[in-house]
């Protein structure tokens, strides 16, 4: 299974986030717990040019938490900010003003050195399509002042929002990267619906989806559909049809239907606090 997605309004996005970045203080980042790497944007490590910078941890309460201080610990290694937000519910938010403050606190002396006080700090936030950027800013903000949706390229240009007296805000519209070198990072993109849906085969991918859980989360999904065991993943599809009465005309089972409910499952956090990535330092691969 192959995944490539790069519409044309993301080129022009990416190079009017060049342009922008002269203007910015910070660049905050929102991954998806899950796939904290996968869901990173390679392309902003060389565009940020010695710019301060903040990762956010979204969806964390959906993310096996001692993968995600795995994760946390990582980033801060590697000189990022890092925070755990749930966007959607509002955990962790009130955190991010006071840690774009640090992380600009250089920024902010200079200026008071050179007599310029209360100027804004301005900050830029970047995510890739689906991982929660305008539900934190919605969230952050405390007003509905972007369109949020739970397809992937809901947002599509570009807005500056003033938070309050101290932030000023850049949105850009979520961005992917040409071309995925590991084509696990596209399934792993696909499993949290980074990647449009329509793209791929959901028989396929739910198969995929079955059998990194049944390595590495065994017995989760038995557990959540009730099932006394756990087969092989195709035989496991097929029941899950059954108990979702996924029935196509003629009494065949829909397991095309079935792996869609899978998928949503997972997605939601239904089947569990699931990570799908590790950090690939030999400290973070040993519990």
């Amino acid at each position: 299974m192959e995944f490539q997605w790069y519409p044309g309004h993301m080129t022009k996005a990416k190079r009017a986030m060049q342009e922008d970045l002269k203007l910015i203080d910070v660049i905050v980042e929102l991954v998806d717990s899950r796939v904290p790497m996968s869901s990173k944007n390679p392309d902003i490590d060389p565009m940020a040019n010695g710019k301060s910078r903040i990762i956010l941890m979204n969806k964390f309460d959906l993310a096996d938490p001692r993968v995600t201080e795995k994760w946390v610990a990582y980033y801060e290694e590697q000189g990022f900010f890092v925070a755990k937000v749930n966007a959607k519910k509002g955990t962790g938010i009130k955190d991010v003003n006071d840690m774009i403050a640090r992380a600009c606190q250089a920024k902010i002396e200079r200026d008071r050195r050179r007599g310029i006080k209360n100027r804004p700090i301005r900050a830029m936030i970047v995510g890739i399509p689906n991982v929660g950027k305008s539900t934190f800013i919605n969230s952050f903000a405390r007003k509905a002042c972007t369109k949020t949706g739970n397809k992937p390229g809901v947002t599509k240009g570009k807005q500056w929002i003033r938070l309050n007296k101290s932030v000023e805000l850049l949105d850009t519209p979520g961005i992917l990267w040409p071309k995925f070198d590991d084509q696990s990072v596209g399934l792993r993109l696909a499993f949290i619906g980074s990647i449009k849906d329509e793209l791929f085969h959901v028989y396929e991918l739910s198969i995929l989806l079955l059998e990194y859980l049944k390595e590495n989360y065994a017995g989760a999904v038995a557990g959540f559909y009730q099932l006394e065991e756990e087969p092989e993943p195709a035989r496991l599809l097929e029941e899950i049809a059954r108990r979702r009465g996924c029935v196509k005309a003629g009494g065949m089972l829909d397991t095309d239907q079935a792996g869609r409910y899978l998928v949503d499952d997972f997605r939601s956090g239904k089947i569990g606090r699931i990570s799908l990535e590790l950090p690939d330092s030999p400290a973070a691969q040993t519990d």
